[in-house]
């Protein structure tokens, strides 16, 4: 397979042309500041093994909407790895998420709203509605960005991270593609995070992801533009708001990112935009012949040994 996007010896020095608003950090201070209150935060004990703890979790994202998610944790744990998912995939199984918990540390997964029936089963609905919109979950509100799909989803992640900080002092996020995009949202809004983990961040460089990527879900947005045509100006303006090049501007943790230069669904100059934009410490694991599954258990034990020294269980 030829190289989809700019040409490996090129790619690292891209630099995303993307602009964040000038507005931007306000609308996103008012917002979070009209989702905090009383967490709700629930956590049930649902299986307690002579390993680890598995508890269903609930609290109140953006709304006051319950959020589902799951805790899993070696005894005598001090950190916590909050973890968010892949793009359509949901909290699943607790079994399916032991990684983190095998190195001495809690994992809290979130469980994205609305997602979660097109790999993974998940359990958190999203009781918003929006106008007309592509089948997906990308041009959900897009017009506005009050309305907009990834205003609920990224206020739900800091509120799992807040929910987070309640049971151990220390606290890093990570996440593949919408999880890495996700993770890098947090890293933005939530100081005092000790580590942040991106694999093949999926939501960064709008622009760039739409024109340049050959498979979805980006495409979703070109799709939604063919019939709307003329809300080009509304539609990226709206994306502007939840670019992760903007989150990545403003992050303070260290971060331990990948990318897969073959990738054709997060083109590797998107997440080279966030990358290079990226204000904190930071390192890149480059998977040369890889698509969209990047480092896959290879990163997980990159990331492993990464994350022993910023952030020790």
């Amino acid at each position: 397979m030829p190289f989809p996007d700019l040409s490996p010896d090129v790619v690292a020095e891209y630099r995303s042309d993307a602009r964040a608003p000038e507005d931007f950090d306000a609308f996103w201070s008012g917002t979070l500041a009209g989702a905090r209150g009383d967490l709700g935060l629930t956590v049930t004990p649902v299986e307690d093994g002579p390993v680890f703890q598995v508890s269903d979790v609930s609290y109140r994202g953006f709304g006051g909407h319950e959020v589902k998610g799951w805790l899993i944790a070696p005894p005598g744990a001090s950190s916590v790895v909050v973890k968010f998912i892949g793009y359509n995939g949901g909290r699943s199984f607790a079994h399916e998420h032991l990684f983190w918990p095998s190195t001495g540390r809690a994992v809290l997964v979130m469980d994205t709203r609305g997602q979660g029936s097109g790999w993974a089963p998940g359990a958190t609905p999203d009781p918003v509605g929006s106008d007309p919109a592509h089948a997906g979950f990308m041009t959900r509100g897009i017009l506005r960005r009050e309305d907009y799909f990834y205003r609920r989803v990224f206020t739900d992640a800091v509120r799992a991270v807040e929910a987070a900080f309640t049971l151990y002092p220390r606290v890093a996020v990570a996440g593949g593609s919408q999880g890495g995009g996700i993770s890098l949202a947090v890293a933005g809004l939530v100081p005092g995070l000790s580590a942040v983990m991106p694999d093949v961040p999926y939501l960064c460089d709008f622009w760039r992801g739409v024109t340049v990527a050959t498979r979805d879900p980006y495409l979703e947005i070109a799709r939604y533009l063919a019939v709307h045509r003329g809300a080009e100006e509304a539609v990226f303006r709206t994306l502007s708001y939840f670019d992760g090049v903007h989150f990545a501007a403003r992050a303070t943790a260290p971060a331990l990112f990948s990318v897969g230069i073959m990738d054709t669904i997060c083109p590797p100059s998107t997440v080279y935009g966030a990358y290079n934009a990226y204000a904190a410490p930071k390192q890149m694991a480059r998977y040369t012949f890889n698509d969209h599954e990047g480092g896959g258990p290879f990163q997980e034990m990159r990331q492993k040994d990464w994350l022993a020294g910023v952030m020790p269980a």
